[in-house]
């Protein structure tokens, strides 16, 4: 196998929809930004759309040092050949010793085509990097969960998919300023790919929710997700689950939190009957405001709670939302 030469800067693949930078983006420019002034290179950014100039400047307010802005009608709409196609360009020139990708349905679809291309390692859904001696430590949840495995690839770049909303965020400083570098689209004509209509999916956005009331092994039966479902209609947040009960079939594995589902920071998390397993804590414990509502006055989810309540959920539940009820009413 062929290796890239050791040598260049942390690259990160600037994800972009209608026009607006995903925020993946910015956390990944934010690790990125940490890595490269560790390694004392530079951090670049690749972005590639339609009439998206703005983002770029964004980016590089965020954090990076230049931007490489592929610009053109035919990156309008996500396309992997394309975008692969002129990716591929960029990284064979500028032999990046890293390059970062968000492990979103966009960058899932991306990474692993670059990489086989490129015959390089990508590890895929990492929660936490670092360096040793100058290589990249990729970590991410292993034998579901219960290990944390630290990966480290041979090949260059040294490639990884992140999730969202597991690194810090930059701030914003339009102060900063960066080079934006206007590239020359390779237009490709036919490739099999056609967006013939754009329909929102069903599925739930934990990622983005501020209030999430989650249920665990406290639910008695599948058709008790509307009790939180209800709760959740007056805080105006979404439902989520602890594994065993997706495991089970009681609800669909988008409303999962853990290590392997989502990982959140609503500023309301609200754990009914869940114990508290290290996977589940991981994906939930950087939530601005936490609380339990168990049973068991020994859960460990309650070592993690901002407040805790020793109940039955079927119990409290219900008054927690006549009060929310009535509190809001007395409001109008």
């Amino acid at each position: 196998m062929r290796e890239m030469r050791e040598e260049g800067d942390v690259l990160v693949f600037a994800e972009q929809e209608d026009g607006e930078i995903h925020m993946v983006s910015y956390e990944l420019i934010g690790k990125g930004r940490e890595l490269a002034d560790r390694l004392g290179v530079q951090l670049s950014a690749v972005l590639l759309g339609c009439g998206i100039e703005d983002g770029a400047y964004e980016l590089i307010y965020r954090g990076a040092d230049s931007v490489y802005l592929y610009d053109h009608p035919s990156l309008r709409e996500f396309d992997v050949i394309r975008y692969s196609r002129n990716i591929l360009s960029l990284v064979r020139e500028t032999k990046p010793k890293i390059f970062l990708i968000g492990a979103t349905r966009i960058g899932r679809t991306l990474a692993p085509r670059i990489a086989a291309a490129l015959r390089t390692g990508l590890t895929a859904d990492c929660v936490d990097l670092d360096l040793d001696d100058g290589n990249l430590i990729q970590i991410r949840p292993a034998f579901s969960g219960n290990i944390m495995a630290q990966i480290r690839t041979r090949t260059r770049p040294q490639m990884a998919t992140v999730r969202y909303r597991v690194m810090r965020m930059p701030r914003r400083d339009t102060s900063r300023e960066g080079r934006i570098i206007r590239r020359q689209v390779e237009v490709i004509g036919e490739t099999g790919i056609e967006v013939l209509e754009k329909i929102r999916a069903d599925e739930v956005n934990l990622a983005d929710a501020e209030v999430i009331v989650s249920g665990g092994r406290g639910l008695r039966r599948p058709e008790d997700f509307k009790l939180l479902e209800e709760l959740a209609e007056v805080l105006g947040g979404v439902v989520g689950s602890s594994r065993p009960l997706v495991d089970d079939g009681w609800i669909s594995k988008d409303h999962q939190v853990g290590f392997s589902g989502n990982t959140v920071k609503p500023r309301v998390y609200i754990a009914c009957g869940i114990s508290g397993a290290p996977q589940h804590l991981f994906g939930m414990r950087d939530s601005d405001v936490i609380i339990a509502i168990n049973k068991d006055p020994s859960a460990p989810i309650f070592n993690v709670s901002d407040y805790g309540v020793v109940g039955d959920l079927y119990e409290v539940v219900p008054i927690l939302i006549r009060k929310l009820r009535e509190e809001l009413k007395g409001r109008e």
